[in-house]
């Protein structure tokens, strides 16, 4: 019987990093599922882009900040077989402030998306992917942020705090999981041509930054599947900085 084709599940791969690293596993050999909060449109674009690469997609509606949403996503990866690799991109960011302007609603819902829910993502595919579980090994990368150690004073320390969150994780799951044959890793982006900015602060911040331009979410997505990839067999709680020496 033939082994299933390597599936690589993409939380948040509808829209800028999620969805070129969605396309670049494509590439790589990998079928896809991914999947989406509110934008199906773009969930199916990026799906049409992974079927004209000759892989099969797989799009999936979810909140991360739900875990009832999660252990969807799990059942139907669990259908459809194969999952070697997860990768971790739903985030936000909420509307900048101060700290002391900011409403609890807003640090709830960060905390929630970006932490909590990388968690119980984690949580999932170790049980699927670790040997302890009967899985066979594998690899979890998570997106977090150089705003982990910049701190977006005056803007969102919430969303920074919650990064610096994701790179605890890193570590520590990595360390955790190591003896079950799961690597765990980091990519920490620095400014990048996303719509995940407000307007005009991505103009505003890179002149601060020594590369003078933005990175692209095409070059996250190449240090993504390298971490993905048993070309990094022996790199695991690795926090993978790509922000133009930012």
């Amino acid at each position: 019987m033939s082994q299933p084709t390597p599936l690589l599940l993409i939380a948040g791969g509808s829209r800028g990093i999620g969805a070129a690293t969605a396309i670049a596993a494509a590439r790589d050999g990998y079928d896809v599922a991914l999947t989406y909060a509110n934008n199906k449109a773009a969930a199916d674009n990026v799906a049409r882009e992974i079927h004209n690469l000759g892989r099969r997609a797989h799009v999936i509606k979810a909140d991360t900040a739900l875990e009832g949403d999660i252990e969807n996503i799990f059942q139907e990866v669990d259908a459809v077989g194969g999952l070697e690799a997860i990768v971790y991109n739903s985030a936000v960011t909420g509307k900048n402030s101060s700290l002391a302007e900011v409403e609890t609603e807003t640090l709830r819902q960060v905390l929630d998306i970006n932490l909590l829910g990388a968690m119980i993502v984690a949580r999932e595919g170790a049980k699927r992917l670790s040997r302890k579980h009967g899985g066979k090994g594998g690899s979890i990368v998570f997106i977090s942020s150089r705003a982990s150690h910049y701190g977006s004073a005056g803007e969102y320390v919430w969303y920074a705090a919650s990064k610096g969150g994701v790179d605890s994780l890193t570590v520590g799951l990595a360390r955790e999981l190591a003896p079950e044959g799961v690597r765990v890793n980091a990519v920490s982006p620095g400014p990048i041509d996303t719509d995940m900015h407000r307007p005009g602060r991505l103009e505003e911040a890179i002149k601060r930054f020594p590369f003078g331009r933005a990175g692209t979410p095409e070059e996250v997505a190449e240090a993504v599947m390298f971490l993905v990839s048993e070309r990094s067999a022996f790199t695991s709680g690795a926090i993978l900085n790509v922000s133009g020496a930012a």
